[in-house]
């Protein structure tokens, strides 16, 4: 099983590094194979090759079964054309792998419920998946602007906008994608629920995608549709968020709710995350970002990097048993009440990036 490694930027390597002592050790226990090969991207790369994505690195990332991604982003690199920052290179990827379903759980360990910004009553027993849109949106609709400075601001420009566009074929995927998950998630006991987001009372975009959801789910007829305006989804998510089992939504909204649910499970630090195509490869990340601050000083939580690593073996590899052994081996080293900094209570001793990586594939076995 071919895995292109792609650590990034900031605490890209550190993470990455500790997702994979765990691939290595599952090597051992599960008599698998695997054959990882390492590349730049992102600002590493910028440096490095002179663009975020380099064309060696998206030959490998299409050679493999799977990429493990760790994050991209530096403020050192804030004043480059919007074409080489190092953002741009999970783009290149996104749009040259046709990944264009990201799948994001919030599911909050028991352990944790103290972590969460909310009460644990409100959050207890949450397990919600968000499936995020990637290819259409006002993130890939044609920009409009006049840069005039030479740091490539607006300078003195007149005005600015983007244009929000979807076809019916990218959202009757997402929408299948949906369906599909909440079908087997109700065969684990969950409700069986989709919630589709969207802001149709202002937006045509949307009242397009609304309608077409709706056709589409004509074919799930044992699955629930719920319609949601982004704004109340927002609320909700804080107020009952246990409501929710499965939230299908554009490229924007998906990308802004799954950042607000992250604080309902303790830490961003915790929420793995999976980039799909139509033949089920990916690129497997965790949802935060680069953290520069941090960078180097080995306080960095692995975890949503070893999960998003775990969802690679499901999704892409189709290794289940070894997918579930990873995560068994997470909540181990929760309830044995170890906590990197970000999901530690105030005053608690808390361990590292790389003693938790140990900790976790000491659990393994």
């Amino acid at each position: 099983m071919k895995i292109a490694v792609l650590p990034g930027d900031g605490i890209g390597p550190e993470i990455v590094a500790e997702a994979v002592k765990v691939l290595q050790r599952l090597q051992a226990i599960h008599g698998l194979r695997f054959e990882l090969e390492y590349a730049d991207v992102g600002g590493t790369a910028y440096t490095n090759h002179g663009h975020p994505l380099p064309e060696a690195t998206l030959r490998l990332a299409q050679a493999a079964d799977a990429v493990l991604f760790g994050s991209v982003g530096d403020p050192r690199y804030d004043n480059l054309e919007r074409a080489l920052r190092p953002e741009q290179a999970i783009l290149g990827l996104r749009k040259n792998l046709g990944l264009f379903a990201n799948l994001r759980p919030a599911l909050l360990y028991a352990e944790l419920a103290d972590a969460s910004s909310l009460k644990p009553e409100v959050v207890a027993g949450l397990d919600i998946l968000i499936v995020r849109e990637l290819t259409g949106d006002i993130y890939f609709g044609q920009p409009r602007g006049r840069r005039t400075a030479p740091d490539g601001a607006f300078a003195g420009a007149p005005e600015a906008f983007d244009t929000m566009r979807y076809s019916r074929p990218e959202i009757e995927r997402i929408a299948h994608v949906a369906f599909q998950a909440a079908r087997t998630r109700r065969a684990a006991g969950h409700a069986g629920r989709v919630t589709s987001v969207d802001k149709a009372n202002v937006l045509e975009t949307f009242q397009f995608w609304k309608d077409v959801v709706t056709e589409v789910h004509k074919d799930y007829p044992d699955i629930t549709l719920e319609h949601m305006y982004v704004d109340n989804a927002a609320m909700q998510l804080v107020r009952a968020p246990k409501k929710f089992d499965v939230i299908v939504t554009g490229n924007m909204f998906g990308d802004i709710l799954s950042d607000e649910a992250s604080m309902l499970t303790g830490s961003i630090g915790m929420l793995p995350s999976a980039s799909l195509n139509a033949e089920q490869r990916g690129l497997y990340e965790p949802s935060h970002g680069s953290a520069p601050d941090i960078a180097g000083r080995g306080i960095a939580n692995p975890l949503a990097t070893i999960l998003s690593a775990a969802m690679m073996l499901r999704y892409s590899l189709g290794q289940d048993a070894a997918a579930a052994r990873v995560e068994t081996a997470v909540q181990q080293v929760l309830r044995d009440g170890l906590r990197t900094a970000d999901i530690a209570q105030p005053g608690a001793a808390t361990v590292g990036t790389a003693a938790m990586g140990d900790a976790v594939v000491a659990a393994l076995d």
